[in-house]
């Protein structure tokens, strides 16, 4: 999953600027018409300045965590003297003078925002929590002061209506749009009192949003499930028993054994536990997490949140949070993106009924006298895979190397496809000692930018995995990309091999999809560079690069025993794609739930949201939702209940009326897997090409566009629904997306 740079409304009001600095760096007005009379004040301390080191990465030896409260107000008050500056300057409004000096103001604000939420993600603390704590509505009504200022508005709005009369690169016309688009949807047209309550609701959004967040970590986090013998855990593996015993030492309970909590609804040690009372303690525990059960509970915020979505929405004329939030992504409406979703739900539900009676049946034939339950799910599909495809996860395990994967394969098929090589270092400060450091060099042996990887679980991470940026490309101030990727591997006991699922495998080189996607930036401007593109498309990129982990040119270079040094046999890669189409029903049934949900809490107007106003409601109104949807939603559970549903409620804008773009961009990914197929492969030219068509793009052109660009047509649905097994019968399968619609839907 791809990170906002800056988790909080604010970031996004920013204008994606995060882009000037005081003390003898470019002035923003360096080339407006005349000269400002409006003093900027000069910043101090770490972030006051660029970093000396290489690429301008964050030197992580100097930062303390008294930097970064003094760091974010020092920002905020240079960025607002420079909007200041802008307003007072007695020239007409140009492109130059009102429009780029916009996107130059908030560098200080820019540097200090993106170490911050980086830590505060990866590696935080109570200290960094605190402080997120109270910056966070700081930042929003900052945010809110530029992009709600009537007079700055003014000046926009005048280069806008001039547009027809200038002349601009089309990158430069872009970003005259997106910032006149991007002030008008944070409110710049409405009312004096509109506008004050906009900001209210913001502000309330971030802290609660802020809060969910914590809660959720904490939920997850700080409450192992605790065992009280090691017969409970049987089925697990020595090392990880041990660790359990060390995490319930570790948590004051010394003699018995506990396991962490993951990400997901389904926790990934169920499928080998062979005691089902523990198997069920387990996923319950992880279910019914920040649900009031235990210490936490978020369901009134929850109900907080949605119910001021749905009124800020309504301020806008909108009928709902997902009207209001999809404005500028590739689906355009919330129609288009239901009706793409509830065309596979038929398929899915027969295909849920049918794996849950062969898993019935596969109980039954291993002496159990009990229906399938979702602890049950993964175990009985896993031994019919294993006797279906022959396929051992642990076995597959084996053959999969973390640095190996990482070095052989990664940056193996960026090579191949790119002309990319990479050099590791040990000389630039890291956050944290897991921390691996690479230059990556381009094609033609330019540096291309830097690249963190941040592979394993711990206790300060959330959970998950995401990209981000610790510096944007920009021909404007002459930066190269400085990337991380960061992971949730459960890491190896000390002294063993490194090795991983090949969920991770496919994790790791989908991560390293984005990060592409942020090196082979282009722009001009930072607010358009790399990833900063619509969310239902920010996934495509990724997910595409996913297509080449079991490549056999790639694979046959990364793949090997860690004990024999054998290369992973044929046969073994094929039973692992013929089993890719099986367990369906829930694979894409979690997923595909929690998009809908996710839609479910974005679609509420302003009376049923206030509605909800007791976490019994809450839990109420979860339930209906799922029902309504016709899946076996109590033997399939969504991906993640509301209470922990972090892509939507932990972040004032987030996923929420979002979550459907895993599927969405699945549908282009898939289709330009075909793509790749047709036209060769992994080679050089159609790395080249699809680096020029899409990669390299930004968020500078109308997304159907960019993908026709690379196809030569418009997406199609049907290699999407193939890949999932879910094409049978199914009618829709030969459906086309066209300008944002599917056959049948409107527009509204």
């Amino acid at each position: 999953m791809k990170a906002q740079i800056l988790a909080t409304t604010a970031a996004a009001a920013l204008l994606a600027a995060c882009s000037t600095t005081p003390g003898g760096e470019m002035d923003p007005l360096a080339d407006a018409d005349v000269e400002s009379t409006v003093t900027i004040p000069e910043g101090t301390g770490y972030f006051a300045t660029d970093s000396t080191l290489p690429f301008l990465a964050p030197d992580f030896t100097k930062i303390s965590e008294d930097d970064y409260l003094p760091a974010f107000e020092q920002g905020m008050a240079i960025q607002k003297a420079e909007i200041e500056a802008i307003k007072a300057n007695p020239a007409a409004p140009t492109f130059e003078n009102t429009i780029v000096a916009m996107e130059k103001s908030g560098r200080m604000l820019g540097r200090v925002a993106r170490v911050f939420f980086a830590l505060t993600g990866s590696n935080t603390t109570d200290r960094l929590d605190e402080i997120n704590t109270e910056i966070s509505p700081k930042l929003t009504a900052h945010g809110d002061s530029i992009t709600l200022d009537p007079e700055l508005f003014a000046r926009v709005k005048a280069v806008y209506d001039n547009r027809a009369a200038m002349t601009m690169t089309p990158e430069d016309a872009t970003l005259l749009e997106n910032t006149y688009e991007s002030m008008v949807h944070a409110g710049a047209l409405l009312t004096d009192a509109q506008r004050e309550r906009v900001k209210a609701i913001n502000s309330e959004l971030s802290t609660l949003t802020t809060e969910f967040g914590q809660l959720a970590r904490s939920a997850m986090n700080d409450n192992p499930v605790f065992f009280d013998s090691r017969e409970d855990l049987a089925g697990l593996s020595d090392s990880d028993i041990q660790a359990a015993a060390d995490l319930a030492a570790e948590n004051g309970q010394p003699g018995k054994f506990a396991i962490a909590l993951q990400n997901t609804t389904q926790q990934p040690l169920l499928p080998t536990m062979e005691n089902r009372d523990a198997r069920e303690k387990l996923f319950k525990a992880s279910y019914h997490r920040a649900d009031g059960r235990m210490d936490v509970d978020t369901r009134m915020l929850i109900a907080k949140i949605a119910t001021l979505r749905a009124e800020k929405a309504a301020l806008f004329g909108e009928a709902d949070w997902a009207s209001y939030a999809m404005w500028d992504r590739m689906a355009e409406k919330p129609k288009t993106a239901l009706d793409f979703m509830e065309q596979m739900v038929p398929a899915l539900a027969a295909t849920q009924r049918a794996e849950a009676a062969m898993l019935d049946e596969a109980i039954k034939a291993d002496g159990g006298d009990y229906e399938v339950k979702p602890w049950d799910w993964y175990r009985y599909a896993n031994k019919i895979k294993a006797e279906r495809y022959d396929l051992d996860e642990d076995a597959v395990m084996e053959y999969f190397q973390l640095d190996k994967v990482l070095e052989d394969g990664v940056f193996f098929m960026a090579e191949e496809l790119y002309g990319l090589t990479f050099e590791r270092r040990t000389d630039v400060p890291v956050y944290h000692p897991d921390v691996w450091v690479y230059t990556v060099f381009d094609r033609d042996g330019s540096e291309l930018g830097l690249f963190y990887f941040d592979p394993f679980q711990r206790p300060s991470k959330r959970g998950g995995a995401w990209m981000s940026n610790f510096v944007d490309q920009s021909y404007l101030w002459g930066t190269k990309p400085v990337i991380y990727n960061v992971l949730n591997i459960p890491k190896a006991p000390e002294g063993e091999t490194q090795l991983v699922s090949f969920d991770w495998v496919n994790t790791t080189f989908h991560e390293f999809g984005h990060a592409l996607h942020g090196f082979f930036a282009d722009q001009r401007y930072e607010s358009l560079s790399g990833t900063a593109t619509a969310r239902d498309f920010v996934e495509y990129p990724s997910q595409v690069h996913e297509m080449w982990a079991t490549w056999p040119s790639v694979l046959s270079n990364y793949a090997f025993h860690y004990e024999t040094g054998e290369p992973i046999p044929a046969e073994m890669i094929d039973k692992i794609e013929a089993a890719a189409k099986f367990n369906q029903g829930y694979d894409f049934g979690e997923v595909v739930e929690a998009a809908l949900l996710d839609m479910k809490w974005s679609a509420l107007s302003p009376a049923e949201a206030a509605a909800i106003d007791t976490p019994e409601k809450v839990d109420a109104f979860e339930r209906q939702s799922l029902e309504e949807l016709g899946l076996e939603i109590d033997l399939v559970p969504p991906r993640y209940r509301s209470t922990y549903f972090n892509h939507i409620f932990s972040s004032p804008s987030g996923y929420s009326a979002g979550y459907y773009s895993y599927l969405w961009t699945e549908m282009l990914d898939r289709d330009s897997r075909k793509w790749f197929i047709e036209n060769g492969g992994l080679t050089r030219a159609n790395g080249d090409h699809y680096r020029a068509t899409v990669l390299s793009r930004g968020g500078t052109m109308d997304y159907f566009e960019m993908f026709e660009n690379f196809a030569g047509r418009a997406p199609d649905v049907t290699p999407m629904l193939e890949a999932r097994g879910l094409t049978e019968g199914d009618e829709a399968a030969d459906s086309e997306v066209s300008d944002g619609k599917l056959p049948g839907t409107a527009v509204n």
